[in-house]
């Protein structure tokens, strides 16, 4: 028995399943030199026992990435190889020249991830013996992670021109995102009771990532974090305009779904808060991160102490605050070049 049709709907997931089963079966055979074992069955065993509903290695959304990444460009290139002749520098070649679905340049980032990701792909089959310790050829593949462009971090004024324009609750989903750098999974996945309107703060519970709740992110994630009066003031006003009000409904639920599903956050990002970027003058693109990387970028700019800034952002270290999200505003680099 390897699960249910829910588990597995297709052929394709199903025969991926009973491979991962049968690599285990065999796992003292394939820890022979010379047995072969090739990607595919290293991938499908991996798929079995780390990224699977029934393990809580990884959160819902990371285990989704994964599955794409593996599905897209590791297994149809590298899956009917030898895990034993893969070679650093002809996955440093691939990864140069990998394209995105319509035909654009990968962005470094993306290539770092699947780089990445088989990087841990071959560890798992150190873990398991199948290969010698130190035998990991994607310990030395070179991939920059230089971005193409930077992201774009909105400045007060445009914030103010943004938030007069989407109505309720598009302009709130706005304002909560950038006065507490919620992820977007986090965002829609909050529900009435977690929100404590007496002591001001939210609690992060859970995430939601293509429609189906799972964990945070990370352990920093699922924390308690405060929540501006002015901002609680507008959930509340919301709290009892809305139809769904109950503790355990969703803060964002979505009419057509008749509550029992938030709203879902690529449309509302689409249709609703794009179009009123352009009527507020922001010709940039903007999305969901945009917000996240205007808060950290606005409490660097106003003096908080970096670590009070990563506990905020929910990071596990400063650095990514302040490498990854953070940026120094024009007006602070003025300020830096005058002489005191």
């Amino acid at each position: 028995m390897i699960g249910t049709l829910e588990e597995y709907p297709t052929e394709e997931l199903a025969q991926a399943a009973i491979n991962g089963l049968r690599t285990c079966i065999n796992e003292d055979r394939n820890r022979q030199p010379q047995q072969p074992m090739f990607v595919s069955d290293l991938i499908d065993h991996y798929l079995v026992t780390e990224l699977s509903e029934q393990t809580n290695w990884h959160a819902h959304s990371r285990r989704m990435v994964y599955r794409v990444f593996i599905k897209r460009w590791i297994r149809p290139r590298w899956g009917s190889i030898n895990i034993r002749d893969v070679r650093t520098i002809a996955v440093e070649s691939w990864l140069r020249q990998l394209l995105r679905k319509d035909g654009e340049a990968m962005a470094n980032s993306s290539k770092a991830k699947i780089r990445n990701l088989m990087s841990v792909l071959f560890n798992h089959a150190i873990r398991y013996e199948w290969l010698e310790q130190g035998r990991n050829p994607i310990k030395l593949v070179r991939q920059s992670t230089l971005r193409q462009r930077t992201p774009t971090v909105l400045e007060p004024h445009e914030l103010q021109n943004l938030l007069s324009q989407p109505e309720s609750p598009f302009q709130l989903m706005v304002l909560l995102a950038v006065t507490t750098g919620l992820r977007r999974s986090e965002l829609f996945a909050l529900k009435w009771s977690d929100l404590d309107f007496f002591n001001l703060t939210i609690d992060i519970q859970r995430s939601i990532y293509q429609g189906k709740v799972g964990s945070c992110k990370t352990a920093a994630s699922k924390t308690s974090i405060p929540l501006p009066l002015f901002v609680a003031a507008e959930l509340w006003t919301w709290k009892e305009t809305t139809r769904y009000a109950a503790p355990d409904d969703w803060v964002f639920a979505s009419p057509r779904s008749r509550g029992r599903k938030p709203f879902y956050p690529d449309m509302v990002m689409v249709k609703r808060i794009r179009p009123a970027a352009l009527r507020a003058g922001i010709t940039r693109r903007i999305g969901w991160h945009t917000f996240r990387h205007t808060y950290s970028t606005m409490l660097i700019a106003n003096g908080e102490n970096v670590k009070v800034v990563q506990e905020l952002m929910r990071h596990s270290n400063s650095r990514t605050t302040l490498e990854v999200y953070s940026q120094a505003r024009i007006r602070a680099k003025r300020e830096a070049q005058l002489w005191k």
